[in-house]
């Protein structure tokens, strides 16, 4: 059977690299199945899975890092690193991960692999750290994603994390035939991850291609049953009064966590520690408190098809579009009471579940906003619902290409990851080179659509859809074109300048530098852009230029690529003009 698995893997992951292209190394494309399988459970994108990647040398024996907050993924402009008041939104005790992949094609598990991984923990799990001293060993994509996590750290102490530091190594051995002395070395790392902090914990588990072809061959059930109480039906949907117990074990997978793939359609992530989450949850701690259905405005979920057998529904592409916060703060108060006492008497409570049946796209998106705008959801928060979404969506799969307005829905209908583009990569798209702002697109790859001016400016009725088809097709083909260069890009030089390398590509098309995405109708109606050799060159003045500015100025890479100054300073230096920003 383990031989199979391993043919199983390779094949999978053979058939991934000849999908791009620009097919990785099937070194590299390892690491990325091995990253995303790790972490299986987050329901992380194709996009947030790269962006952990670490890639080239010195790279410290980690081929992957991610941070999670209460479970959501961490970037560098999330809230919380923004705003004080996100980080007092926090609740009291939520766990912060860091989780470390390390990827290795090898038949087997080895005791240098962990070593080295400890003595790269060691350096850079200390809140001292001086990176000036450690930047000789190890890649800046490594050193900034445990900056992200000491940062996240310091930022939340107020609210008493607790810290999860975990391994996954992942190799082409059986993880069932580990050498006792490299899981002596494993209970090591465990327990120096431990005592990193004093409030820390450490695991390591070891994934062999059993495990990974079990996790890449599952994919998320939307098809769900619910039991309940009491119910209401009208046509093909329903109300219903399901006890909690019952709703608990609803949201839960196999391991006790909850199903985060089915609020994927929800228009806001857990808020936690904010007033009405405890009242929810005080209202559940007291015995005394009236029915828990009388003071909740309950869930919503919206599915294709609801069939009633007996006190069940069955229901099929379940998603929960309202009521997140009620069914994670359940979750998060409950659960582990449900595992050791599930006859507790409030587990005979009752939550009220409407469920709508509908195959209708847009009616779901009308459901999505109704029900959200009977509470204090930011407008930005309903964005994926907007006719503008749905119409780019409608144009991208008549040309082959796929918007994934709903995060993850074409890569689990197995779409080529080539032609997938994300809300957050089409915004980053629009604005680097349609509106000539590749330091804004670089500085929020995940906060750039919160604001409503940014918004407006992104996604206007005034902006032709070819144009939006164009702008995905062009970020895409950069991409591609820096990937496939005989001397590749390092990651940290490819995530600071692919969008200021897209903005050159679209000026020199034009001419000149231009803010109006109506400038680039006639590149979309014609489809072009330019070719290998131009952007060869253009890529080689964005090096100098990039280089002589930091030089002029004292400013390292991350700090140039955000900057306005440097994108003015590039326009003119290379004869294209600079705009004058507002």
């Amino acid at each position: 059977m383990s031989a199979n698995d391993r043919v199983l893997i390779n094949q999978m992951i053979e058939d991934r690299r000849n999908a791009r292209a620009v097919p990785l190394s099937f070194d590299a494309a390892f690491e990325r199945f091995a990253s995303e399988h790790a972490l299986h459970g987050f329901g992380l994108s194709e996009e947030e899975v790269e962006a952990g990647v670490i890639g080239g040398a010195n790279d410290g024996g980690i081929d992957g890092a991610y941070v999670f907050l209460g479970g959501r993924l961490l970037h560098e402009d999330s809230e919380i690193f923004q705003q004080s008041s996100a980080v007092s939104n926090v609740e009291n005790g939520t766990q912060l991960t860091l989780w470390l992949v390390q990827a290795k094609t090898s038949p087997g598990f080895s005791e240098v692999a962990l070593d080295k991984v400890a003595s790269t923990c060691a350096n850079l799990l200390d809140m001292e750290v001086d990176e000036t001293v450690v930047g000789v060993l190890y890649t800046e994509d490594l050193l900034a994603r445990f900056r992200l996590f000491r940062t996240a750290l310091t930022r939340l102490l107020s609210r008493h994390p607790t810290v999860l530091i975990k391994f996954s190594y992942v190799t082409r051995g059986e993880a069932s035939e580990v050498h006792p002395k490299v899981q002596a070395k494993a209970k090591i790392l465990e327990a120096q991850f431990s005592n990193a902090f004093a409030i820390s914990t450490g695991e390591v588990e070891f994934l062999g291609p059993a495990e990974l072809w079990k996790r890449a061959s599952t994919l998320p059930s939307y098809t769900l049953e619910l039991p309940y109480r009491e119910s209401i039906t009208h046509g093909t949907s329903h109300v219903a009064l399901v006890g909690l117990g019952e709703y608990i074990d609803f949201l839960s997978d196999e391991t006790g966590a909850i199903k985060s793939h089915i609020f994927d359609w929800n228009v806001r992530d857990y808020q936690g520690n904010v007033e009405v989450n405890r009242e929810i949850t005080a209202s559940l701690q007291n015995p005394e408190a009236p029915e828990f259905w009388w003071l909740n405005n309950g869930i919503t979920i919206v599915c294709s098809q609801a069939t009633a057998i007996g006190k069940r529904l069955s229901l099929s592409d379940v998603q929960i579009v309202n009521g997140l916060q009620t069914s994670y703060t359940l979750h998060e108060t409950l659960h582990e009471l449900y595992v050791t006492d599930p006859a507790d008497p409030v587990f005979d409570r009752l939550v009220q579940v409407r469920i709508l049946v509908t195959v209708d796209q847009a009616a779901r998106d009308s459901v999505i906003r109704a029900t959200n705008r009977q509470t204090s959801v930011p407008v930005a928060s309903l964005r994926a619902t907007d006719d503008i979404q749905r119409q780019i969506e409608s144009y991208f799969l008549e040309h082959d290409w796929f918007y994934d307005r709903r995060k993850n829905f074409y890569r689990n209908q197995g779409k080529s990851a080539d032609r997938i583009v994300s809300i957050p990569l089409l915004a980053q798209s629009v604005m680097a080179m349609a509106l000539g702002q590749p330091d804004y697109a670089r500085a929020r790859p995940s906060s750039l659509l919160k604001s409503d001016a940014d918004y407006r400016r992104v996604f206007s009725a005034k902006t032709e859809l070819p144009v939006y088809l164009w702008l995905a097709k062009a970020q895409r083909q950069v991409d591609e074109f820096l990937q496939s260069m005989s001397d590749p890009t390092s990651k940290a030089q490819h995530t600071n300048l692919h969008f200021h390398l897209a903005m050159l590509g679209a000026v020199d098309l034009m001419g000149r530098v231009f803010s109006k995405p109506e400038t680039l109708n006639n590149a979309a109606r014609e489809d072009v852009f330019p070719r290998t050799v131009r952007l060869e060159e253009l890529w080689g003045s964005l090096q100098e230029q990039f280089e002589a500015f930091q030089r002029q100025n004292r400013s390292g890479p991350d700090k140039t690529a955000k900057s306005s100054e440097f994108v003015g300073y590039l326009t003119s230096n290379l004869g294209y003009g600079s705009l004058r920003r507002r």
